[in-house]
């Protein structure tokens, strides 16, 4: 098999060779964008060798000014693919599939909207009061806030759709909202789901295959229970979650799950590659081979060598 064969084969819980690994980090900030962030990619994706090549979106919705009250989410504005960092990620995910091994399956990384509403202030006040925002203005005044977020899924809708038609295979969507910390469960059904679902729909609508990423620790996991018709692939905080393998595989029956290892402690930066085949081995050995695709709880060190996570590749194929 080949890995694109591999992977899709993986997605469909049909036989595979062997299990399919994906694996990905967020580059050195001078990698992030622009022609280095495409010599970053192909270089990460040739020394590691995995079946999945991921690209990333460090192209974030940009700065909009102070949101201090509710009133101030009508700053976000509407966004078409001829905003900056629209054509910016789409011009290097053109590039690097330009120049990648064709052969691999290729992801492209979408923000949810929990995500995405955060970006275009989190350098003003820091990620954590930024979700405590999020709380109080929908607690406060919601209108402003969920009219702005519907304008950023019309936005995350038209890059998903231009993703797909530039040969990209699937997306790999960051949900994020679902801390028990934050969103009440009524509030999460309000202001998180019915716009990630527009954008996962979108995606599905366009032909991708859609890798649902739950990422954060003190996760609500039941919350995503209803994704599952528009998601291919799962994959969460396995370590950060105590949300196990298999009670993946029971909350979303019949779809493909993607992880096993830790992602920033544990054998996978602490241990010898020995000790790391080793432990690869005995994911996938535990877990078994049918609809499974070997991964981490999310990305792993920028710092990390590249030959680790080609040690972990190989010691896929040998099972």
């Amino acid at each position: 098999m080949k890995k694109r064969e591999r992977v899709f084969a993986a997605v469909r819980r049909e036989a595979v060779d062997h299990v399919p690994t994906g694996f990905s980090l967020h580059f050195p900030e001078e990698c992030k964008t622009g022609e280095k962030a495409v010599e970053a990619h192909l270089q990460f994706f040739k020394e590691t060798d995995t079946d999945i090549i991921k690209i990333m979106n460090e192209n974030l919705v940009p700065d909009v000014g102070d949101i201090l009250r509710p009133e101030d989410w009508d700053k976000i504005p509407s966004y078409s693919l001829k905003d900056r960092f629209m054509q910016s990620q789409l011009d290097m995910v053109k590039r690097i599939l330009e120049k990648a091994d064709k052969d691999a399956f290729s992801l492209g990384t979408l923000h949810g909207i929990c995500a995405s509403a955060i970006h275009p202030i989190e350098a003003r006040y820091g990620y954590t009061r930024v979700r405590e925002m999020f709380c109080e203005h929908l607690r406060e005044n919601k209108g402003p806030l969920l009219e702005a977020w519907k304008r950023i899924t019309e936005g995350m809708c038209l890059l998903v759709t231009a993703y797909k038609e530039l040969g990209l295979d699937g997306i790999y969507y960051a949900g994020l909202g679902a801390e028990k910390r934050y969103f009440t469960d009524e509030e999460f059904a309000e202001c998180i789901v019915p716009f990630d679902k527009e954008i996962l729909k979108t995606a599905k609508d366009a032909g991708c295959v859609n890798f649902l990423h739950m990422c954060k620790d003190g996760l609500e996991m039941e919350r995503y229970a209803s994704y599952a018709d528009l998601a291919d692939v799962v994959n969460w905080g396995v370590y950060e979650t105590d949300f196990s393998l298999e009670d993946g595989r029971k909350l979303f029956p019949g779809k493909t799950i993607m992880g096993g290892l830790q992602n920033r402690e544990g054998v996978i930066v602490d241990g010898t590659l020995q000790e790391l085949r080793e432990a690869s081995k005995a994911v996938i050995q535990g877990f078994g081979k049918e609809g499974f695709i070997l991964g981490a709880d999310c990305t792993l060190p920028t710092e990390i060598s590249y030959g680790r996570i080609r040690a972990i590749a190989e010691a896929a194929r040998e099972i």
